[in-house]
């Protein structure tokens, strides 16, 4: 016992600033391998992570014979190997770092009545069956305040009433900014002709253009949701964390505003059935 702490007093005394570099590497690798498993609800998986984590720390601490070069090489193979696995999840990350508080900078309308709220969600399922009958390519953000600010700088600021009308006539062809993304953050639309970042899944079907590359990409680095309108076939897809769902009809979508956007409404429905 009096052994062991001298060695961990030794380990103690040792410690620099490149024995902090590794440590700090180490954490963010095993927070992403962690978080990633933990909301996968694989927790055979967390557990036998968290023993390898234990295994690998106290082999690197007590064992001698490894040298200083591969305890500083190993680490950092290894955070790269986490940033390739989990490059989504960890690019998400680091755009939402830049995200800003839109209610704050504003200062739009923070609350609404149930009534307006139902007028809102409305007015968007209104909107995008409108702009599907029509064959009118259209792209909206569902933004909850976590768009990141280079995105909503791309575009032109709005702060405008929700409205099917006003909805449509942005999404007009020919229209200035028909071509970029919508951004609807709680109860105002915030901006429009916003540019998007471009999902790279090789697997994202191939008629799908650029507005659909445009509507998963944006999902996939940050907690938002894509309203998509296929110029070519009128059919509503639907984006979330990189997935999609297509042929939205009335239902989906009126789930999908309900769930994931306004969720006090969400919930007083429920009581009420």
């Amino acid at each position: 016992m009096n052994q062991f702490l001298q060695e961990l007093k030794n380990v103690f005394v040792a410690f620099d600033l490149v024995d902090a570099l590794e440590i700090v590497l180490f954490a963010l690798a095993f927070y992403y391998v962690f978080r990633i498993l933990k909301n996968s609800n694989v927790r055979s998986l967390i557990a036998i992570f968290t023993l390898l984590v234990v295994a690998s720390g106290v082999v690197f601490i007590f064992n001698e014979k490894i040298s200083t070069e591969l305890f500083i090489v190993i680490p950092l193979v290894f955070v790269g190997v986490v940033l390739v696995i989990f490059n989504v999840e960890v690019k998400r990350d680091i755009l939402n770092l830049s995200s800003f508080n839109l209610t704050e900078k504003t200062g739009h309308q923070a609350s609404a009545s149930r009534d307006e709220v139902e007028r809102y969600v409305t007015d968007i399922i209104k909107a995008l069956q409108n702009l599907s009958k029509d064959n009118i390519g259209a792209l909206i953000i569902l933004a909850n305040d976590n768009i990141p600010s280079q995105v909503l700088q791309s575009g032109v600021l709005l702060d405008a009433k929700i409205s099917s009308q006003l909805i449509e006539g942005i999404f007009f062809p020919k229209a200035p900014l028909h071509d970029g993304a919508m951004i609807i953050n709680n109860y105002k639309i915030q901006a429009a002709g916003c540019f998007l970042p471009l999902t790279q899944n090789a697997n994202i079907p191939k008629e799908l253009g650029t507005r659909h590359r445009a509507g998963i990409g944006i999902t996939e680095t940050a907690n938002v949701i894509a309203l998509i309108v296929s110029e070519e076939t009128g059919i509503i897809t639907v984006a979330q964390r990189g997935k999609i769902s297509r042929y939205a009809d009335y239902d989906l979508l009126r789930r999908t505003l309900n769930d994931y956007y306004w969720k006090d409404l969400a919930a007083d429905g429920r009581k009420r059935l």
